[in-house]
C-alpha cells in the first residue's frame, strides 16, 4: 500500500485518466472528489463488497 500525505485541494493522479482530490478534512474525516472515465467504476469498499456478493459466481 502506497500512503501519500495531501492537504485539501492537492490531486493524486492514477494512471492518465483518474484523479483524486482532497476536498475536505474534518474531524477526522477525509473527503475525497473522483474524476474518472464513465467506463470505470467507482464504489466504496462496502458497496463493491455487495456488488460482488450479488452477482452468480462463475463455476
Amino acid at each position: 500500500m502506497l500512503v501519500i500525505g495531501r492537504e485539501v485541494g492537492q490531486v493524486i493522479m492514477i494512471g492518465d485518466d483518474i484523479r483524486l482530490m482532497v476536498v475536505e478534512t474534518r474531524d477526522g474525516m477525509v473527503r475525497f472528489g473522483v474524476d474518472a472515465p464513465r467506463e470505470v467504476p467507482v464504489h466504496r469498499a462496502e458497496v463493491y463488497k455487495r456488488i460482488k456478493e450479488a452477482k452468480p459466481s462463475k463455476a
